[in-house]
């Protein structure tokens, strides 16, 4: 039996594409102090009246102007302009997967959480976590074995045991139930306990045991941030039980959330 919690949050998957340009805001000129003058005194050699504006660049005498340098938006630590640039603009919460090299299968996972003032901060973690047995790619494809590298929506939630307490729209079912053991011949017994889906080739908006594939099913899927086991994973990232269920809890399907993964070297881009 499935129960469905919430109503399903229609977020677009996130795909690797190229760079977008930063933004930014002017800098502002400081108010004069009380009692200072309202007007610039003459330049030397202007024959004007005191308290006549200056005269403009190239109409004989240098212009007073306020600098307009842009300033660049406040990025995620660790993330290099490219990859910074993938975020979309509403969000204001974002999970980041770095692992140490491209072949690694450990990494280390941080929510961040964007303020009203633009900048970053810690809202969680930093967690211990694997991910694939051979680490990282940017182009994925089914029994790789390696995690897929980019930024993806998280919107959807599910698991064999009973909400937690999650924001996202919460699926549980038995089919969430699995058995067997992992490459370090560890028990995978309990990893789908709880399970967040990457909207990496799958529909948003529905359970993390829908099996459509939009790039078509060579691409792989089933991506999630699931229970860990005690070893590497196929493709998805393993949190321990309670920072898992600690992370349902804190994401907000208000503030877009996304995970940021990939080898430190590669977002750093």
């Amino acid at each position: 039996m499935s129960v469905r919690k919430g109503a399903p949050a229609l977020l677009s998957a996130g795909t690797l594409c190229t760079a977008l340009l930063l933004t930014g805001c002017a800098n502002t000129a400081p108010s004069a102090p009380a009692g200072a003058p309202t007007s610039a005194p003459a330049a030397a050699g202007d024959s004007r009246p005191e308290g006549a504006p200056p005269r403009a660049a190239g109409a004989g005498g240098p212009a007073s102007s306020v600098s307009s340098a842009p300033v660049p938006a406040p990025r995620l630590p660790g993330l290099g302009p490219v990859t910074h640039g993938l975020v979309p603009d509403g969000t204001t919460q974002a999970l980041v997967v770095t692992g140490a090299t491209a072949d690694a299968s450990t990494s280390t996972v941080t929510l961040y959480e964007r303020g009203t003032g633009g900048r970053w901060t810690v809202a969680a973690g930093p967690w211990a976590a694997h991910n694939a047995l051979r680490g990282w790619t940017d182009d994925h494809v089914a029994g790789d074995l390696r995690s897929p590298i980019g930024v993806f929506r998280l919107g959807d939630a599910g698991g064999r045991l009973p909400d937690p307490g999650a924001r996202l729209p919460y699926d549980q079912d038995e089919e969430f139930a699995i058995s067997g053991t992992g490459f370090l011949g560890e028990s995978l017994e309990g990893s789908f306990d709880h399970v967040i889906a990457i909207d990496y080739n799958r529909v948003p908006g529905r359970t993390p045991l829908d099996k459509e594939r939009p790039l078509g099913a060579g691409k792989g899927g089933g991506v999630w941030i699931h229970v860990d086991h005690g070893g590497p994973t196929h493709a998805c990232v393993s949190l321990a039980r309670e920072d898992l269920r600690t992370l349902l809890r804190a994401l907000d399907p208000s503030r877009e959330p996304v995970v940021v993964m990939g080898p430190a070297p590669v977002l750093a881009r």
